[in-house]
């Protein structure tokens, strides 16, 4: 048997009003001069005013160049505005694309080059050498989980594919996780980004890599998502419900650590082509990748449907599809504008993709063109 390394370094102050406990935290570790990095959606609102006025003593500068799937552009304009804050850490403050900035501002602001030469495949691939500025995050949606990986994704300017920087060096010093930050989000967001957290719990189960800690985290986390994400979406201020989802969104994050899926690389393909929000993409996909993976990994569906309350490896997917409709997306990707001419590239990035690498089920271009075709 092969030497297998497992690390859960990151620090989770879980629970309602943990946004409280930042300033005091920042200050203790001697830092003063914060840039808050949240979208542009996300900045006027409500729950940021009301977050920065919680951050009593420390010099808050603002950056709010995030929007949609984030770009290695948007991390460049955040580490300029890092320098010119003189900042002395990052909070990170949103959802997925935010954290997802948020987490490698540091990188760009304190290392030559663009953002773009630190991710993991790139032909001059540049190290991370020097000391990263102090980091901590605060999710405002339960879905990507971010907050607690130690991944960034970022899209190419020009192409839109999803690029990622790996490293444990950019894992959040602490993580708050308060459910009341959600509490506002409207159902749409709640159920794509909800979805999202399942899909990445279900995927990292079925990943045949060896990693029996992330199999039961990814068990856990499927089961507490089931339960909460009707009650999330249809009843918003549940503050039980939107903690369940939370907690389930930062269980598969880490659980992922073991790998994804090939629902994540036609994911993928779908935000670099047609720009789509990922949760959505994932739900639209994981029907159509989950039944064709079934004949490779039943014993593990009999387990995913244990956890969920049903009897059937087979059922296993009819309850997912049940879900989705539930939550009010509808399935087809015609309906969110995916056309024929679209498939190539479609079937290009998504082959091309590492996730699908550790799919139950070999992925071959033939096998990615069957399944986006399904999904139309």
């Amino acid at each position: 048997m092969s030497i297998v390394r497992f690390s859960f370094p990151t620090t989770i102050h879980f629970g309602a009003g943990a946004r409280g406990l930042v300033a005091a935290h920042l200050l203790e570790a001697g830092c003063s001069r914060p840039l808050l990095v949240t979208d542009r959606a996300l900045a006027p609102l409500a729950v940021t005013a009301e977050f920065r006025d919680r951050l009593q003593g420390l010099d808050v500068a603002l950056f709010d160049g995030v929007t949609g799937n984030p770009t290695c552009s948007q991390v460049m304009d955040g580490a300029r505005a890092f320098r010119a804050h003189r900042a002395d850490c990052v909070i990170g403050f949103g959802g997925g694309a935010a954290l997802d900035v948020s987490k490698v501002i540091g990188v760009a602001a304190t290392h030559e080059g663009d953002i773009l030469e630190y991710v993991w495949d790139h032909p001059q691939h540049r190290p991370i050498e020097l000391p990263l500025p102090y980091f901590v995050a605060l999710p405002t949606t339960s879905g990507t989980g971010s907050e607690v990986g130690r991944s960034s994704v970022v899209s190419e300017d020009d192409s839109h594919v999803k690029r990622t920087v790996f490293s444990p060096l950019i894992l959040a010093r602490a993580v708050f996780a308060d459910p009341e930050l959600t509490l506002g989000l409207p159902p749409a967001v709640t159920a794509a980004t909800g979805i999202d957290a399942l899909t990445h719990n279900i995927e990292s189960y079925l990943s045949p890599a060896y990693h029996p800690l992330c199999d039961g985290i990814a068990l856990e986390g499927t089961r507490i998502a089931a339960r909460a994400l009707r009650t999330a979406v249809n009843d918003p201020t549940n503050l039980a419900a939107r903690s369940d989802m939370m907690m389930s969104s930062m269980m598969g994050a880490i659980a992922f650590q073991k790998d994804l899926g090939a629902v994540h690389s036609c994911a993928h393909a779908l935000g670099a082509v047609l720009d789509m929000h990922h949760g959505l993409a994932n739900a639209l996909m994981i029907d159509t990748v989950l039944e064709w993976n079934l004949e490779a990994a039943g014993l593990k569906f009999a387990e995913l449907a244990r956890v969920v309350g049903l009897e059937r490896a087979d059922r296993f997917v009819p309850w997912l599809r049940e879900l989705r409709d539930s939550v009010g997306i509808a399935p087809g990707l015609r309906d969110r504008g995916v056309r024929a001419e679209h498939l190539p590239r479609l079937i290009a990035i998504a082959t091309a993709d590492i996730c699908h690498l550790t799919n139950p089920r070999p992925c071959t271009a033939a096998d990615f063109e069957q399944l986006f075709t399904r999904a139309m």
